[in-house]
C-alpha cells in the first residue's frame, strides 16, 4: 500500500450500491459473529456424524476426542474411528476452508469489478484449473508427482490462466473492470471447450466420470495432506482483504473516487487480481469448481450488516465456510452411498436464493434496481 493511500483511504465511506434500503434494520455486527463462531464447529461436528456409515454424534464426538488427546481405541472401533479421523473430518475442515476462500474473494471480486454478477471463477481461472486437472485424470500428465498430480496440475494451470488473462486485459499497463471481465469470460468459454473436449476423448468411462464430477466439484479428495497450502492461501488472503477494507470501499464507488480518496485503483486491481489467482487456484485445486458460493454469499451478508466492506468480510468467510460445510454433508447423505457433485448443490440451493434476492423490495444489485 502506498503512503498516499494508507493516509486518506480511512475516509472512504462505504460504496452506496448494494445496500439495504433506508430504514432497513442492519443485524448487530457482534451478536452474529458470536453466533457464527458457535455455529461453524457444531456444523464440523455435524458433518463428521453424517455418512453413509451413521456412528451417531456421541461416538463421533468420542473419534475426535481420541484423536486430538491419542486417546486409545478399542479394536473393533478402528474402523469407524478411521472413517471420522482420517476421512470426514479433513474433508469437513476443507470444506468450511475452501468456503470460506470462495466466500471472501466473491466480496473482492464484485468489488474489484464493480459488477454484482462477478464470482470468483469470471476471471476465467477455475476453468484454466479444470485443464490442468482433466490431463491429469485422463491423460495421465504428471504422473511422478503421485498423489499431489492433480493439486499441482490444476494449482500450475490456474497459474497460467491467470497470466494469460492479465496479458490479454491489461492494455497499456491499465486494468480495466470492463476489459477484466470480458476477457475472463473469453477464456472461461475457451478452457471450458478445451476440458469438455478432454473428457469426450477420453479412452476410459471412469476418467471421463472422475474429471466430470472434478468438474462439479467434489470435495472427495480431501486428506490430511491437502489441507495446509490452501488453508494457508486462505488465511492469507482473508487476511490481506481485512487489512485493505478501506481501499475496498473506495474502489467500489469508482475509479474517480478512489483517486480522490488517495487510492490507486490500478494498483489495487492488479494486486486484487493476483491475490484472487492465487486463493482461487489453491481451492480449485482440491476442490474443483464449485459455483454459487462466492456469487451469494457476498449479497446475503450486505443484506445483513451493509455494504461497508469492514463488516462484509468478517462475516462472509464464516457464512461460507458453514453453508459449504452444510453442502458437502448433504452431498454425501441425500442419495447414500452415492455422491453427489457439491457443485450440483450449490446451484440448487444458489439459484432460487438468488432469484429470491432479485425481487427483494429494497434492494438492487450495482445500484441499477
Amino acid at each position: 500500500m502506498s503512503a498516499t493511500s494508507s493516509t486518506a483511504a480511512p475516509s472512504a465511506p462505504p460504496p452506496q450500491h448494494e445496500r439495504p434500503a433506508p430504514g432497513r434494520r442492519r443485524v448487530p455486527l457482534t451478536p452474529l459473529l458470536c453466533a457464527l463462531a458457535v455455529l461453524l464447529p457444531l456444523s464440523l461436528g455435524a458433518a463428521v456424524s453424517l455418512g453413509s456409515s451413521e456412528l451417531g454424534a456421541a461416538r463421533a464426538t468420542g473419534y475426535l476426542w481420541a484423536g486430538l488427546s491419542g486417546g486409545g481405541i478399542a479394536p473393533e472401533e478402528v474402523a469407524a474411528y478411521t472413517i471420522v479421523w482420517e476421512i470426514r473430518l479433513p474433508r469437513a475442515l476443507l470444506a468450511a476452508v475452501v468456503g470460506a476462500g470462495l466466500a471472501a474473494i466473491g466480496v473482492a471480486i464484485q468489488a474489484m469489478v464493480r459488477n454484482a454478477l462477478a464470482d470468483p471463477f469470471v476471471l476465467g481461472i477455475s476453468s484454466g484449473a479444470a485443464v490442468g486437472a482433466n490431463s491429469v485424470l485422463i491423460f495421465g500428465a504428471f504422473g511422478a508427482l503421485g498423489v499431489w498430480a492433480m493439486s499441482t496440475a490444476a494449482f500450475v494451470a490456474a497459474m497460467l490462466a491467470m497470466a494469460l488473462v492479465y496479458a490479454v486485459a491489461a492494455s497499456g499497463g491499465r486494468l480495466t473492470p470492463l476489459r477484466l471481465v470480458l476477457t475472463g469470460t473469453a477464456m472461461y468459454y475457451g478452457f471450458s471447450a478445451l476440458t469438455t473436449l478432454m473428457v469426450f476423448h477420453a479412452e476410459h468411462g471412469e476418467a471421463a466420470r472422475s474429471a466430470m464430477m472434478w468438474m462439479l466439484g467434489s470435495l472427495g479428495g480431501a486428506t490430511w495432506q491437502s489441507l495446509p497450502v490452501v488453508a494457508a492461501a486462505v488465511l492469507f488472503g482473508i487476511g490481506h482483504l481485512l487489512v485493505s477494507a478501506r481501499r475496498l470501499n473506495a474502489l467500489a464507488m469508482g475509479d474517480e473516487t478512489a483517486a480522490a480518496l488517495g487510492v490507486r485503483a490500478e494498483r489495487l486491481r492488479r494486486e486484487l487480481f493476483v491475490l484472487t489467482a492465487l486463493v482461487v487456484g489453491c481451492a480449485v485445486a482440491v476442490s474443483g469448481a464449485i459455483g454459487f458460493v462466492g456469487l451469494m454469499v457476498p449479497h446475503a451478508v450486505r443484506m445483513l450488516v451493509g455494504a461497508d466492506h469492514r463488516r462484509v468480510l468478517l462475516v462472509a468467510p464464516l457464512v461460507g465456510a458453514v453453508l459449504l460445510v452444510w453442502v458437502d454433508a448433504l452431498s454425501r447423505v441425500l442419495l447414500a452411498p452415492v455422491e453427489l457433485p457439491v457443485g450440483v448443490l450449490t446451484a440448487v440451493i444458489g439459484v432460487p436464493c438468488f432469484l429470491l434476492l432479485m425481487r427483494r423490495r429494497g434492494y438492487t444489485f450495482g445500484g441499477t434496481g
